[in-house]
């Protein structure tokens, strides 16, 4: 019995490291979350050097995150530590595409395809945001411009037919993107219309007066 209480304090050092090691990597991740959003929250407001800043704090979380549970891969691929860098993709990729910069990489980002393109889906939301604030403004190119990318990025997510335990639940992930897309065709449908309309009534009241000049 001697024995057994030797390996049960072994395995109680095991278990004490993996637990230290998941607490570490699930406060990580909340603060990785936490300067993603921020940084997507300064991009809407065009504030550049604050999106900047947080983007910057979010690659060295996500740096150390994958560096902390490097002998963890169970806790790596857990579904905390995924979805923050998921929420990192979000955050990187939404940045670059409503300032029209190069899209990363999954190897830029250093993350798995999987985590990669369910971070994308989520950039579909981010883009509708951006368009409903042109929008408030009035119909414009850039709204157009980028319902485009939304399009591009749904057509690309709509080939992956894979299981979901391959593609980690993307199918849901799409299906919700299809359904922001639409609504966002209508909002600009209907906003060009309404510009339409106002330049034919502005045109008309100029004939009136001048048949009345």
């Amino acid at each position: 019995m001697h024995k057994l209480e030797a390996i049960t304090e072994q395995i109680r050092k095991v278990f004490d490291a993996r637990t230290s090691a998941r607490d570490l990597a699930l406060a990580q991740a909340r603060q990785l979350t936490r300067a993603c959003s921020l940084a997507i929250r300064a991009v809407h407001r065009d504030e550049v050097d604050t999106m900047k800043t947080h983007l910057e704090e979010a690659r060295q979380l996500a740096d150390t995150l994958r560096s902390s549970l490097a002998q963890y891969p169970d806790l790596f691929y857990a579904g905390y530590t995924q979805d923050a860098l998921k929420e990192f993709v979000e955050a990187n990729v939404t940045c670059s595409l409503i300032r029209n910069e190069p899209l990363q990489t999954p190897e830029d980002l250093l993350v798995d395809p999987s985590t990669y393109l369910n971070g994308l889906a989520e950039v579909v939301g981010e883009l509708r945001r951006r368009t409903l604030d042109i929008l408030r403004h009035g119909y414009s190119q850039e709204a157009e411009r980028l319902l485009g990318i939304m399009d591009e990025i749904y057509s690309v997510l709509v080939t992956m037919d894979y299981p979901d335990a391959i593609t980690n639940g993307l199918r849901r992930q799409t299906d919700l993107a299809r359904g922001i897309i639409e609504k966002t065709r209508g909002d600009i449908t209907f906003s060009l219309r309404g510009e339409h309309l106002e330049k034919s009534i502005g045109k008309l009241i100029d004939q009136l007066n001048s048949d009345q000049a």
